[in-house]
């Protein structure tokens, strides 16, 4: 499955569990909030100050 940034972080944690520790040593310590499950992965970077390049090239990887 490829990542994209306008996939949903609850999507993304949905389907694959397993990255949420590359979201966490991102800097994405809210994961568990209710607001975040409907947040795109780039609305999340973009919040928290992140390159959601080079994080969509982690979690693709």
């Amino acid at each position: 499955m490829e990542i994209k940034k306008d996939m949903t972080i609850g999507e993304l944690l949905e389907k694959a569990p397993e990255k949420a520790e590359i979201l966490l040593n991102a800097g994405m310590h809210c994961l568990g909030c209710p607001a975040s499950q409907a947040e795109t992965l780039e609305e999340a970077c973009e919040v928290h100050g992140i390159d959601v390049d080079e994080l969509l090239e982690e979690l693709n990887k």
